[in-house]
């Protein structure tokens, strides 16, 4: 049978785009559009995506949401996100995944009373880490200190994972604490780079033995895997990013203690004086905290974020002492817990950007201090937040908080508001509550047109949940709705009510709407333009997607300003006369 384009087409499937080590440069001026002209695979890859080799062709690629960006989004016509447990999901997890439900409810219980764990939860694998260490500790007749932060969790997997380990192992021909170290070195090295598959080479430049390697993932099969690659070739990785980080952060810990080392020094190339010198120099953990803290603050994809809240939580002593089951020789070091805590407090004043903060915040819990979201938390309390002038570390703080309360994320900005902040400064530094609400209510709040970029922003965000968007009643024009169609243009977008009632849109703005309408129909579903100057060309264009089969919109209410004022004024003279 011969197979028509008319009838089929070319499906490609690219799983796992940040998996991919090709170096994928999509500006550059290379045009392949015939196929049978030959080019390096990054080069296919990459005129397949934009559209130059088979055009017709449907492309899907996955990917962790840190390389999604690589690809352009003019060449993305939709996008998907797989999202993690809801709070209903979570619960229904531990209740199938242990059959002991007096068991399950205290397990449940105790991961609601530590926020940052319940709020990793909804991370499938940290569900299966959390119920492993849990289950086995609550079991137990003299079960030390529960885990109460992320740290503590993955270290205690580490020593069940390696205790397994034992039982199967009789003959020990793989050393733990050695392969621990060199696996860390591995997780470490590739983190940087910004890998999470690894090769053969990969694992020998860590002393690593393909062999050794093999064994230890068939041992060790819940932290370690083994796969086959294109062409049948041995390929590694571990089971989750996560334990990744987890590894590398332990590797960085044990570098300081044990052998006096920075492991930043092996990512830089430093001079043959600063080699010598540094042989000579006493390496504090508190140095090897500001260095990771620079550098994941640097990062632009936050790639080692969870890596840094590993390695500062690694330095309590409540951490060092499960260390000391894991491995027979952890060195010890003069440690000054505030001293990092200090400097952690200074970044986050340095840093004006609420949303970059968020991490350090996870950090300080790791470390077990709360000093500044306990004073925002007494702010909010008062209700007195809006007449409060607050500075960039307080703001942060603030972000934080109400991205961990357990409430319902239902943003009303009106709160925030008063003689010491106007709407748009507000607004622009909270704006990742925003992103992470179900619902904003902007109404009455003062906003200009300036606001509607920062709105914009969030709606092209590959996280934003945002659903509901209430501006009602602010002076926004034309000028601001143009900036808000960009945002609502985005595949990203999958916002399903706006309202925009008394923001003087004209016929102009209703254009922009209809073009937005045109390029993004799936999500949108009620508009609301009353109280505007739509016109009747307006109108029309907006009224011609209503309840068309091409898009999901179903509801729009407009009612013409003049027709209202006409209203008024009757309404007036009947009542005059």
């Amino acid at each position: 049978m011969e197979i028509s384009s008319e009838e089929y087409k070319v499906l490609f499937i690219f799983d796992g785009l940040d998996e991919c080590r090709l170096s994928l440069n999509f500006k550059s001026d290379m045009k392949l559009c015939n196929i049978s002209e030959s080019a390096s695979v990054d080069e296919l890859l990459m005129n397949l995506i934009v559209g130059n080799l088979l055009p017709s062709a449907l492309i899907w690629i996955t990917s962790r949401p840190a390389a999604a960006d690589l690809v352009p989004s003019e060449c993305v016509h939709r996008v998907t996100e797989v999202r993690g447990f809801s709070d209903p999901q979570k619960e229904e997890y531990f209740r199938k995944r242990i059959s002991d439900q007096s068991l399950t409810d205290t397990i449940i219980t105790h991961l609601k009373s530590s926020r940052s764990l319940h709020i990793m939860c909804h991370i499938p694998v940290f569900c299966w880490i959390s119920a492993t260490v849990l289950e086995k500790m609550l079991s137990e007749a003299e079960r030390g200190e529960i885990p109460k932060t992320l740290t503590q969790m993955y270290t205690h997997f580490l020593i069940i994972q390696t205790n397994i380990k034992h039982e199967k192992d009789y003959q020990k021909k793989v050393k733990d604490e050695d392969m621990i170290l060199k696996l860390g070195k591995l997780a470490f090295q590739q983190l940087v780079k910004g890998n999470l598959i690894f090769y053969e080479e990969d694992l020998r430049e860590c002393g690593i033995d393909v062999t050794e390697a093999s064994v230890y993932s068939g041992l060790c099969t819940q932290i370690f895997r083994e796969e086959l690659g294109l062409y049948q070739g041995k390929v590694f990785c571990f089971v989750h990013l996560s334990l990744q980080e987890h590894l590398a952060a332990l590797y960085a810990h044990i570098y300081c203690t044990n052998e006096n080392r920075n492991v930043f020094d092996q990512i830089t190339k430093p001079s043959l004086l600063s080699k010598i010198l540094n042989k000579k120099k006493y390496h504090s953990l508190s140095e090897l905290h500001q260095r990771a803290v620079s550098n994941a603050f640097k990062s632009k994809n936050g790639h080692l974020d969870l890596f840094l809240r590993f390695l500062l939580g690694l330095s309590l002593e409540s951490n060092q002492t499960l260390l000391r089951e894991l491995l027979t020789q952890t060195g010890s070091c003069s440690y000054n817990k505030e001293e990092t805590v200090h400097y952690i407090k200074q970044k986050i004043r340095e840093n004006h950007s609420p949303e970059r903060s968020i991490n350090l915040f996870y950090c300080l819990n790791e470390l077990g201090d709360d000093s500044l979201m306990q004073e925002i938390q007494r702010y909010l309390t008062s209700g007195k937040i809006g007449e409060t002038k607050l500075s960039s570390s307080q703001w942060s703080a603030l972000v934080y908080v109400l991205l961990t309360s357990e409430q319902k994320m239902d943003f009303d900005l009106k709160q925030f508001i008063g003689a010491q902040n106007t709407a748009d400064e507000v607004l622009q530094k909270l704006l990742p509550v925003v992103k992470e609400s179900r619902s904003a209510h902007l109404q009455f709040c003062n906003l200009t047109a300036h606001s509607c970029k920062s709105l914009s922003s969030a709606l092209q965000s590959s996280n934003s949940v945002l659903r509901e968007l209430d501006l009602s009643n602010n002076d926004l024009q034309d000028s601001g709705v143009k900036l808000l169609s960009d945002g609502l243009k985005s595949p990203n977008c999958q916002l399903q009510i706006l309202r925009l009632s008394g923001c003087m849109v004209t016929e102009e703005g209703c254009c922009y709407l209809s073009s937005t309408l045109s390029s993004n129909p799936s999500h949108l579903r009620e508009l609301d333009l009353s109280y505007n100057h739509p016109g009747d060309s307006g109108v029309k264009q907006l009224s011609d997607k209503l309840n068309h089969p091409n898009y999901r919109l179903d509801k729009l209410k407009y009612v013409k300003l003049e027709e209202f004022c006409n209203k008024l004024s009757f309404s007036y003279t009947a009542e005059t006369d």
